[in-house]
């Protein structure tokens, strides 16, 4: 069972442009957290968002076509599948119809306060996957 997606748009700056004249293959990491973060705080209810927070477990990502400080660029994000404390994201990074970047990552809910894992229940969880 997968939600919706969520687009995010990226403004890409010369910061993050390396020697070779595109984006540095690590800036994608950062936009992939950037859509991660902005799904969560776009549907979750307003509660959640302020008691929780998120830390990153694991990204596998595939470079696919490089990017430029010109390109309208959006980072699609889908929530696979949640369990537990922890959320499974697949992200593809697009320039048009072109797949720059495939991301498949995984993040743990964390309380706010305690900074221990914070299982997300199906009071948290009906918020993104609807029938």
């Amino acid at each position: 069972m997968s939600a919706a997606s969520h687009i995010h748009p990226i403004a890409i700056t010369s910061d993050d442009i390396d020697f070779m004249g595109h984006v540095n293959n690590a800036r994608y990491l950062g936009w992939v957290q950037d859509a991660v973060l902005s799904h969560w705080r776009n549907i979750a209810p307003s509660d959640a968002v302020a008691s929780r927070a998120w830390v990153a477990l694991k990204h596998e990502i595939t470079y696919r076509k490089p990017a430029f400080l010109e390109d309208d660029v959006v980072a699609r994000t889908v929530l696979e599948s949640i369990k537990g404390a922890r959320a499974f994201y697949s992200t593809v990074i697009q320039r048009g119809e072109d797949v720059l970047a495939e991301i498949q990552s995984s993040w743990c809910c964390i309380d706010s306060e305690t900074l221990r894992p914070a299982r997300i229940g199906e009071e948290i969880s009906k918020f993104f996957f609807r029938d």
